[in-house]
């Protein structure tokens, strides 16, 4: 599945429809509200559902299935996305206003680095089948290691990239709106924007590793695998802002994510004994999900998630 003409045709929509986003909708930089995240939120959701069936109408259930399968998984596990940046503002200081603008920038960014991951997944999966049992036991040590870390650290500080940026750039000391860079004495400098947007792309680097390899474990349709991604990637920005006073009642979230990526990593290792269905398997995920956001809503907010380890 996936010819050219529904590849170019598919990258144009997400251009236009961030275009838009940017230079419309957003065009003046301003706290985003619930009522404005909750609508751009469910228009998102509404997309990517409206996209599954025509995936379902015109290749079939299975296809349909795997779609479906693919977007809860990435959604799921893009929630973890939200703590991470949570912190990343709360830590810098930036401003509500331009923090729209931010995660936008950092998606169109995500969405280049997912394509090439995905390509790049794509092809060893097609040459090398053997790399399925090797994304398993990849994802079932990252499920067993979020299990035992649970409450992580966020160590930006350490990545060297993020080293490299902060100590060779230009950067300014204090923000200049929204803007990224700023021309000073005739030189131009970055603002602390730009080591924000670093860190949000590496992270988002960091999650994709094991979010694209559960995906390979449900399809092995590189477009079904991108498509799924993008979608549940474009509604990331206002899921943030709709669940960014509620993210402290996801106490237990991290404890179903790891589940899944455990049971996604098992049923690529025993695939070749044991087939399990795509529609078993979206039953296997959203039972984990369901159970786990019910456990932590029923204990309440854990007190500065994440946030007061920086």
């Amino acid at each position: 599945m996936g010819t050219a003409l529904l590849w170019v045709g598919f990258n144009l929509f997400v251009l236009v429809a961030l275009a838009f986003d940017l230079g419309v909708f957003h065009r003046n930089p301003h706290k985003i509200t619930i009522r404005e995240a909750f609508v751009a939120s469910a228009l998102w959701i509404a997309i990517a559902i409206s996209f599954g069936c025509g995936v379902w109408h015109w290749y079939g259930e299975q296809r349909g299935l795997e779609y479906f399968t693919g977007y809860v998984i990435e959604k799921a596990l893009s929630v973890d996305n939200l703590f991470v940046f949570l912190v990343i503002f709360r830590t810098f200081h930036v401003d509500d206003r331009v923090q729209h603008r931010v995660l936008a920038w950092g998606i169109l960014g995500a969405l280049i680095m997912r394509g090439l991951m995905i390509t790049l997944g794509a092809v060893l999966v097609a040459r090398f089948h053997w790399i399925l049992a090797v994304f398993g036991v990849f994802l079932v040590y990252t499920g067993l290691h979020m299990l035992s870390k649970r409450d992580k650290t966020v160590h930006y500080e350490k990545n060297p990239i993020f080293r490299f940026a902060s100590k060779n750039l230009r950067l300014t000391k204090e923000y200049h709106g929204s803007r990224f860079f700023v021309r000073q004495n005739g030189q131009l400098f970055g603002t602390p924007l730009v080591l924000v947007l670093l860190i949000i792309e590496l992270t988002d680097v960091a999650f994709a590793v094991d979010s694209i390899p559960a995906i390979f474990g449900i399809t092995r349709d590189p477009f079904i695998v991108y498509t799924s991604n993008v979608f549940a990637i474009l509604g990331l920005r206002a899921l943030y802002f709709l669940l960014v006073g509620l993210l402290d009642y996801f106490r237990y979230l991290g404890i179903g994510l790891a589940l899944i990526l455990i049971f996604i990593g098992a049923k690529l290792i025993a695939e070749p004994w044991l087939h399990i269905s795509v529609s078993y398997s979206l039953g296997v995920v959203g039972a984990l999900l369901l159970l786990t956001v019910v456990l932590s809503l029923w204990a309440g907010p854990k007190k500065q998630v994440r946030a007061a380890s920086v």
